[in-house]
C-alpha cells in the first residue's frame, strides 16, 4: 500500500491518507567529514544535474497518479535540470505474518517503474538526475524501528540493496510513517532498530545515496552504542510542507540538509519562494519539492528556481 505523504498549509497541518493495491543545483555538495570512505565519496563526486550554484532540487513524485519521468521536462532558461535527485514514491516495508519477518513490497505502478527501468529510470538518469527509491510504512506493523534484532534489520538492508542493483538505481530514501507499529504483533520502536538498518545498508551501498525522511519514531532514534545515523546517510530534508525546519541530524552538514520543503499542488507560489530565499540566504545545500505533477507547473517553478538560482524555470517535450 502507498500513502500519500503529509503536506502542510500556511496556516495548519493536515495529515491525510491515500490507499491504494497493497506493495506500495547546482554546486557540488560537499558531505560532512564525518561521513568517510565510500559513503562520503559518493556525495562529494556526485556531478549535479544543473551545474550552476545553488542547492540541490529534491523531488518526490507519487507515481500512483504521475509519470517519474515529469522531474526531467524542467530546465532553467539556461538549459540546465532543475531537479537534482528524483524520488519514487513509494515502495513499501510489509510485514510477513507467517514467517514474521519484515518484506520489501510493490504495488503495481512502483513494479511497473523498476521492471521498465529503461523506460523510466535510464532517461532521468542520463539526464544526470539520480533516482532513488522511497520506502514507506504499510499499516502492518513492520517499520525501520522495530526489527527485534541486528540480523533482522541486516535481512531487509539486503533486500533493498538487492533492489537498488536489480533496477539500477542510485539510492534509498526511507520514510518512517504508516507503520502502526504494534499491528500483527510485531513490536514497539526501539533504540538500536533503524542505527542497524542504516548502518547494514551503507556496508551493503557503499556508493550509492541513502536519504532520510525527517519524520516519525526514526527522527527520534539516530544513535545507538556510538554509531549515529547521520554518519551513514547522505541527506535529510524536513517532512512538513510549507515550512521551514532544520533536521535536527547529527553528522551532517548544513550543505546535506533541507530545511525547507514545498508540496507543488498545496504550498502557495509565495510560500515556496521564501522559502527558497530562507535557504540560500541560511546556506542550506537541499531545497525540498513533493507531488510534482503530470501537468505543466513551470511558472510555479520559476518563482522558486528565481530565488535559488537567480533564473527562470521552462519546460519542454524530453
Amino acid at each position: 500500500m502507498t500513502t500519500t505523504k503529509l503536506f502542510n498549509s500556511t496556516l495548519a497541518l493536515a495529515l491525510f491518507l491515500t490507499v491504494t493495491i497493497s506493495g506500495c543545483k547546482k554546486k557540488d555538495i560537499t558531505q560532512d567529514e564525518t561521513l568517510t570512505g565510500p559513503a562520503k565519496k559518493e556525495a562529494t563526486n556526485s556531478t549535479s544535474a544543473i551545474g550552476v550554484s545553488g542547492p540541490k532540487g529534491v523531488c518526490y513524485v507519487e507515481v500512483n497518479g504521475a509519470d517519474i519521468r515529469n522531474v526531467g521536462k524542467y530546465k532553467l532558461s539556461t538549459g540546465q535540470q532543475l531537479f537534482d535527485i528524483a524520488i519514487i514514491f513509494a515502495a513499501n516495508i510489509n510485514y510477513n505474518t507467517a514467517t514474521q519477518k519484515a518484506v520489501l513490497g510493490f504495488n503495481s505502478n512502483v513494479s511497473n517503474i523498476l521492471n521498465n527501468k529503461t523506460t523510466y529510470i535510464k532517461p532521468l538518469q542520463d539526464k544526470g538526475i539520480k533516482v532513488l527509491l522511497s520506502i514507506l510504512g504499510n499499516h502492518q506493523g513492520a517499520g525501520f524501528c522495530n526489527f527485534p534484532s541486528q540480523a533482522a534489520a541486516q535481512a531487509f538492508a539486503q533486500q533493498l540493496a538487492d533492489a537498488v542493483n536489480t533496477y539500477g538505481l542510485d539510492g534509498i530514501d526511507f520514510d518512517d510513517e504508516y507503520a502502526e507499529y504494534g499491528v500483527n504483533g510485531t513490536g514497539q520502536p526501539n533504540a538500536s532498530s533503524f542505527v542497524y538498518l542504516v548502518t547494514a545498508l551503507r556496508d551493503l551501498l557503499p556508493n550509492k545515496i541513502i536519504s532520510f525522511y525527517y519524520y516519525g519514531p526514526a527522527a527520534s532514534r539516530l544513535s545507538y552504542n556510538g554509531v549515529t545515523v547521520g554518519s551513514k546517510i547522505n541527506y535529510s530534508w524536513n517532512a512538513i510542507y510549507g515550512t521551514y525546519s532544520v533536521p535536527n541530524v547529527a553528522g551532517l552538514a548544513k550543505a546535506n540538509l533541507g530545511p525547507a520543503a514545498i508540496d507543488i499542488q498545496a504550498t502557495s507560489s509565495s510560500t515556496a519562494a521564501s522559502l527558497a530565499t530562507q535557504t540560500v540566504n541560511n546556506g542550506y545545500g537541499i531545497y525540498l519539492y513533493y507531488n510534482l505533477p503530470n501537468s505543466d507547473v513551470h511558472t510555479y517553478l520559476s518563482g522558486i528556481s528565481s530565488n535559488l538560482y537567480g533564473g527562470k524555470t521552462t519546460v519542454y517535450a524530453p
